[in-house]
């Protein structure tokens, strides 16, 4: 599995991709417009993130806007809603509004706050189909 991790704390970034590291291929973003860069490489170069960790506020480009550029970029380019890279917004905002925003406007398919616990992180993973199994 390829996984994005969007996070402009560097010790929580390094934490999630150590985390995720025993899951699958990790790469980091500082915000939401390097996401998007990296995000769209990897679909340049056929090689699609399976999985990308966006947190809500981080400068240049939040969570909630690269989101929607993601959604954006996969279906200009035709990708069909079952073929979409799965987005869990990991942040520490826990109003509803942030989470209403991010499931019915960017179709983000989970979202988890902070302290992320890995044991929850690798839960919600597995909800997504993208971990079968996976062992502490």
């Amino acid at each position: 599995m390829k996984i994005l991790i969007a996070e402009d704390d560097v010790m929580t970034r390094v934490i999630l991709q150590e985390m995720l590291a025993d899951v699958g291929t990790t790469h980091g973003a500082e915000n939401g417009r390097e996401a998007i860069e990296i995000f769209t490489q990897a679909l340049k170069d056929r090689d699609p993130f399976d999985l990308v960790c966006l947190d809500i506020m981080m400068p240049e480009m939040n969570g909630q806007d690269a989101l929607l550029k993601i959604r954006k970029i996969e279906e200009d380019l035709g990708v069909i809603p079952e073929y979409q890279v799965k987005v869990i917004m990991i942040t520490a905002l826990s109003d509803p509004e942030n989470i209403r925003k991010a499931k019915e406007e960017g179709h983000c398919e989970a979202y988890m706050t902070k302290p992320v616990k890995m044991d929850q992180l690798i839960e919600q993973i597995k909800k997504l189909g993208l971990v079968v199994s996976y062992s502490f």
